[in-house]
This record gives structure tokens, sequence and C-alpha cells, in this order.
């Protein structure tokens, strides 16, 4: 089921209004059953899949919180192991075996064992599965850190897993932050309704109206970068940048606004991260819930900034190489993230003393960081690793500059980049604006029929579902 459907539409009314008309103990009764409606509208089957992990994560929470010394410390790694056994199977599974098969032959051996899809007909990636499954991971951690104390309620558990708002694109939260909501008796608010409805249009307008739009153009260049000349390549390099931002953060906007209708309050996931002045400060704004996960629970734990500059290096470069690895089995995706590593480790040795560079002006500074940014981006978009060589070449070649071909007309180009800019005026200037009691059903309206009039509507998924 798509946010930016009629189908959901129908969903979040009926479950919002029935959420304030059933008596508050039975609320849990009625989330955890529409969340899991809600998932298996994707591929019903892939429940039950859900359902076993959540199961053994509950009982491992469970044995965490009773058990002292080495057997405490083996049921985290059982319930670690197993998660990410899950995974790997289900998304590494033909990336390990196709990197394997290269490896045999480098040394002129013939390896070719059988892919997924040959092997297990009609097996498919679990949608979402790489954040349910760290936010899983989260939950055991956090209980043998002693920060939470183990579930006991089953319902609340599978609950805190299958949040329909959150489980299929994040944000991955933590359960100190989650689990007590869901004991809470949320009574209805005004407030939370309003800032919540205005969040899920905002999203809404983001993805059909100017991410779907930007497709438009990134869609065809990138799937056949040979056939388009260097500033088409370019224009669809910057368009992706905002497209992504759009669609991801759409998402997030409408995952919190309808929580938020009924009183819960997710992590925010995205703090205008295009205006950051350095690859740093951008992962302090982008895909929070992720880049935090990977601190605290990587980053940290292998000493972080703790062990000296080079260590200081290697880790924060292992971490990015995971973090493009959980992103897609790609060496294109490993690529994105090794350069986002390489950034910050070439900010990290401009800024000592001994190499400190000049000073830039701000706009300066977070103009620089975008276009490093946009860079790695073509590698995270394209259709592959050739492809995103070919994009790389073709913008540093003089003889493919001429003027643009598009794909879209003049016009609709222009109006492309007039959604850009409103998007930045709002993110800078209105960032946690909602319209004031008086005006806000007359705003609301308007914005929405702003979706249905500029959106782009058919079957477009938002791009992190297929992580």
């Amino acid at each position: 089921m798509l946010f930016n459907s009629l189908h959901f539409i129908v969903f979040f009314v009926f479950v919002t209004s029935a959420y304030y008309s059933v008596p508050w103990r039975s609320r849990w009764v009625l989330l955890l059953v529409a969340s899991a409606y809600f998932y298996a509208s994707f591929i019903p089957a892939y429940l039950l899949l859900l359902a076993v992990i959540i199961l053994f994560d509950y009982l491992a929470g469970i044995c965490i919180g009773l058990l002292t010394g080495w057997r405490r410390k083996c049921m985290l790694v059982m319930s670690i192991v197993a998660n990410v056994g899950f995974l790997s199977f289900f998304k590494y599974y033909d990336f390990l075996i196709a990197n394997m098969a290269a490896l045999f032959g480098v040394f002129g051996l013939d390896y070719q064992p059988e892919s997924m899809a040959s092997s297990y007909p009609g097996l498919a990636l679990p949608i979402g599965l790489s954040f349910h499954t760290f936010q899983s991971m989260s939950y055991t951690i956090e209980v043998y850190r002693g920060n939470q104390r183990a579930e006991r309620h089953l319902g609340i558990y599978a609950l805190y897993v299958l949040f329909y708002p959150q489980l299929v694109a994040g944000p991955i939260e933590r359960p100190q932050n989650v689990l007590w909501q869901f004991r809470q008796k949320m009574d209805f608010d005004w407030d939370n309704l309003r800032t919540g409805l205005w969040w899920m249009v905002w999203g809404m307008f983001k993805k059909v109206v100017i991410a779907d739009r930007l497709a438009l153009v990134t869609d065809p260049v990138f799937e056949n970068p040979g056939a388009w000349n260097a500033p088409a390549l370019a224009l669809a390099a910057l368009f992706y940048s905002i497209q992504i931002y759009c669609d991801f953060s759409g998402y997030s906007d409408i995952a919190l606004g309808s929580a938020r209708t009924m009183g819960f309050r997710l992590m925010v996931n995205f703090r205008s991260p295009y205006f950051a002045r350095s690859i740093a400060g951008f992962w302090q704004r982008w895909h929070i819930s992720l880049s935090t996960w990977f601190r605290d629970y990587v980053y940290i734990p292998m000493g972080g900034n703790r062990r000296g500059g080079v260590r200081t290096c290697i880790n924060l470069m292992i971490v990015f190489l995971l973090s493009g690895l959980w992103h897609g089995a790609d060496w294109k995706f490993v690529i994105w993230g090794g350069l986002h590593g390489i950034y910050l480790i070439i900010s990290k040795i401009a800024d000592r003393p001994t190499f400190r560079l000049p000073q830039l002006p701000g706009w300066m500074q977070a103009l620089f960081t975008f276009i490093l940014i946009t860079l790695t981006w073509i590698f995270f978009r394209a259709h592959n690793l050739q492809h995103a060589l070919a994009i790389l070449r073709a913008l540093g070649t003089p003889a493919r500059w001429g003027m643009p071909a598009l794909p879209i007309g003049t016009g609709e180009c222009l109006f492309c980049l007039l959604l850009t800019g409103v998007l930045f005026l709002k993110e800078r200037y209105l960032p946690d604006y909602v319209p004031a009691t008086r005006l806000f059903w007359p705003s609301l309206g308007l914005a929405t029929f702003l979706c249905y009039l500029l959106g782009v509507f058919g079957s477009n998924q938002f791009i992190y579902f297929q992580f």
C-alpha cells in the first residue's frame, strides 16, 4: 500500500478515526491489526516471515533481560546473527555468489552457482527489510546495554516493529522513544491533528508534485546515459539530488504526520540537509535515524575517534562502506558510501591546524557540499557501475557539451526548476510552518488541490522501498 494512493487515504482515515473510537487499552490491537494489513497489502506471505523474526527477537529480549555474563552476550549475538542472516539471505545472496564466481574465475576455476531466482522461483526481497531488521536489532542491543527493559507484552513489541507509518522506510526508531508511547493514553488533540495533516500534505506535495515530476527527466536519462549529451546528464544529476530528497523526506513527512494525528511522536529524519556546509553537517541532517544507528552501534563500539587519527579514518570508512552496502547489494552503492567516507576523511585532515584551508563564505561552503553530494548520487542512481562511470566521463569531455536535449519540453523543465526554488525557499524560511487555526482548513484544502492538480500520478513507489 503506497502512501501516494487512494487505498492509503481510505486506510488512514479509517484507522485514525477508529483509533479515537475504541477503548484506549485496546488501541494497540487496532494498530497491530491495521499495521499487519498494511504490510500484507504488498506481499501477504512475507507477513509470516516478519512474524518469525518478531517472535525470535521478543524471546531474545526477555532472555537477555534474565541472563547474566557470557550467556547474556551469547543471546545478543544469536539475535544479531539471526537478523543479519535473514537480511543477508534475501538481500545479498545473489551479490555474494556473483562475486564468488568472479573471484574463482580469476584463478581459472569454473564456479557457476544458481541465483536466488532460479533456486527459489517467485522469491522476492521483502519490502522495507533493511529498515525493520535494523529496528529489531536496536531493541535487543538497547536491552543488552540496560537502556531499555525487555518488553513482556508480545503485542506491544510486535507493534514496535510493525507500526505502519514507519514500517517500510523508517525512521529507524529506538525502543526508548516508541515502546512507552504504545502504552500511553493518547487523547484527541487538535494541535496534533493539525500538525500531522499538514506534514502529510506537504510530504505528498514533495513526492507527487516535485519528486515524480523530476523523475520524468532522471529516469530516461539515467536509464540510457549514452543517448544524452553532458548538459542533459548534468541536469539529470542535479534533478536526482532533489528528487531523492523530496521522495524520501516526503515519505518521512507522511510517516511522522500520520503517527502525529494519533499523538505519536516519531524521530525526525531530515533537517534541510542541502543547506549543510560540510559533508559531516550533511550526515547530521540526512537520514538521521540511519546515520545515528551506525554511529551508536558500529562507529562508537569500534572505538570512534578515541584511538587516534588513523583509527578514526579507518572506522569512518568502514561505517560508510557498510552504509553503502545497507542501501543495496551492488558495488555502485559501496562506492557511493566509500566516496562519503573519503570526503569525511579529507575534511578531517584539512581541518587540522597544519593543513587548515582558507574559510569560504557560508553559501559557497553549502554549494560546494551540494556539488560533492550530487556527484555521489550519480553512483546511487545509475543503472550499474558502468553507467555511472560513463556519465562522469561524459561530464568531463568538452566535446559532449552543447545545447541540452531533454526528454521534456523547455516549459516543463523551467517548471521543475521553479518547484525546486519553492522547495528551497520553504526549507530556508518556513521549515516548521503550520497554518494557524483559522487558516488551517482553507490552506489544507488548497495544498491538497495543488497536489491533485500538479501531481504526477502512476505506480511510482518511494525510492527507499527497495531497501
